[in-house]
């Protein structure tokens, strides 16, 4: 067996070096984004993605970090073998209930094993939790809590970094 590092400090930091000059409507660093980014991580993937839907209305630069964390985070899990759903989706297009629906129920339905493809239904069905072998559940369930796990790390990550590079508060009066 050998190692194979997946570079998660290292994206971390690369993220908060990318985004510490950038700074919200009320002139606020966004890097305090990285611990509500780590305290989200307890609620789930589905709502973490979420949040840079929610951001777009508020800071482009805020929903940006959350986005590119995300797609980073998607990459890390790439990298080990496992894909994590990230589709497009931009608020502002007429689709975008459509778009997010979709994107939610393959975050709600990540790790499920799907069922074999109909040939009248050219999409595949993914079965009910009723459905599954103990087996299949179990793996659910482990893919589910690895995901987590590295989606924590890459934040934890992102504050440990945050807190070393975060600009003072008054630089002007520091001068």
């Amino acid at each position: 067996m050998s190692l194979k590092p997946y570079e998660i400090d290292r994206l971390a930091h690369d993220l908060v070096l990318k985004f510490r000059d950038k700074k919200d409507k009320k002139n606020n660093d966004i890097l305090g984004e990285s611990h509500k980014m780590r305290m989200a991580t307890a609620y789930g993937l589905e709502r973490f993605w979420g949040e840079h839907l929610r951001l777009q209305r508020e800071s482009q630069d805020k929903a940006d970090f959350w986005k590119e964390t995300w797609t980073t985070f998607c990459k890390i899990m790439k990298d080990a073998g496992i894909t994590i759903p990230n589709d497009p989706v931009n608020v502002n297009d007429a689709n975008s209930t459509t778009a997010i629906k979709a994107m939610a129920n393959k975050l709600w339905t990540f790790g499920i094993p799907e069922k074999g493809v109909n040939p009248n239904e050219p999409t595949a069905v993914q079965p009910t939790i009723d459905e599954l072998s103990e087996d299949e559940i179990e793996q659910y369930n482990n893919q589910r809590k690895i995901a987590l796990s590295v989606l924590t790390e890459l934040c934890d990550s992102m504050v440990w970094w945050t807190q070393r590079y975060k600009k003072p508060r008054n630089l002007k009066d520091k001068k």
